[in-house]
């Protein structure tokens, strides 16, 4: 249904930002051709190659988050938002100039690992995702540069300079917020890419074809109804099952290496193990669901294993 315009332009003009019955609107639309532009990928290759080339070691998980069991960089940006807004508030009360700076610089302090976790995770994102955070990150960096400058103009008298330049950064920031919330919301970066697997398999064993069907060390695909799960076959006759997309991504982890009894999803690299579907290196930050499995006249059978995994 139309919304009749009113006296004032400003109502329709921002109600054809908004989703609407009929589309995404101007802001969801802009973002999607963000999403779809060949643009940025040149700039996000080179980032990508400068960022999974510094020397973090077991460092890059912790800046994943595995630890934390889901991504860390949406915990760590609430120190500079939360500064940088409460600096907002202060700016707004007589006497709070000293207290305000102060947030300011916590916030730029705070900003540094933020930004490292982020570019770290940006990195092993799919092209739609990496060009919708090449601008978050973007938006983000002006707002640093802002709230530099306005920390600067502060701390030399300019407090005017100051507020204005605080403005402009609380502003960006927010921008980048909202592409922050796209990404994790709307392109799931960042999201447990397995969490339905438990809430569609049925209890019980499954028969998921015959055991003669599996090659030997050799990571294959087969359909447990409409779920996919990935079954290795190793040499001492064991079978183990975990559910095939990466909870990562969703990367085929049938179409990974097998290695030490693990699989490594071919697309990021994460590895998880075989017994337990434990997330044994990042940038997987949840384990995969695992399978119990049995041999029954031949064929194979599976049964989801519920409840908490064997932690190392």
């Amino acid at each position: 249904m139309d919304v009749p315009e009113g006296r004032s332009g400003t109502r329709p003009v921002l109600l054809r930002a908004l989703p609407r019955p009929t589309g995404p609107g101007r802001v969801l639309g802009a973002v999607g051709r963000l999403e779809d532009t060949r643009l940025l990928d040149g700039v996000a290759r080179s980032l990508r190659r400068c960022t999974r080339a510094l020397p973090l070691g077991r460092g890059r998980d912790v800046l994943h988050g595995r630890w934390l069991g889901h991504p860390v960089h949406p915990v760590m940006v609430q120190i500079p938002v939360g500064a940088w807004f409460s600096s907002a508030v202060l700016d707004c009360v007589p006497g709070a100039r000293r207290s305000s700076r102060v947030l300011i610089g916590l916030g730029l302090v705070g900003a540094v690992p933020a930004a490292l976790a982020g570019w770290v995770d940006w990195a092993e994102l799919q092209k739609p995702q990496m060009r919708v955070g090449l601008v978050h990150a973007a938006c983000n960096s002006v707002a640093v540069v802002c709230y530099g400058g306005s920390l600067g103009a502060r701390l030399t008298g300019r407090e005017f300079r100051g507020r204005v330049l605080a403005l402009a950064g609380l502003t960006a920031v927010s921008v980048g917020g909202a592409l922050g919330g796209h990404l994790a919301y709307r392109q799931a970066a960042g999201a447990n890419h397995t969490e339905s697997v438990p809430h569609l398999v049925g209890e019980g064993w499954h028969p998921v074809g015959p055991l003669d069907g599996i090659p030997v060390g050799r990571p294959v695909r087969r359909l447990l109804d409409d779920i996919a799960v990935v079954v290795v076959r190793q040499p001492d006759g064991s079978v183990q099952a975990l559910a095939d997309h990466c909870s990562h991504l969703g990367g085929p982890l049938s179409e990974g290496t097998v290695r030490d009894g693990c699989v490594r999803c071919p697309w990021h690299g994460s590895v998880f193990r075989l017994s337990d579907g434990w997330n044994v290196r990042g940038p997987a930050t949840s384990p995969q669901p695992a399978f119990d499995t049995r041999i029954t006249d031949g064929q194979l059978e599976i049964r989801l294993r519920r409840g908490l995994r064997a932690v190392p």
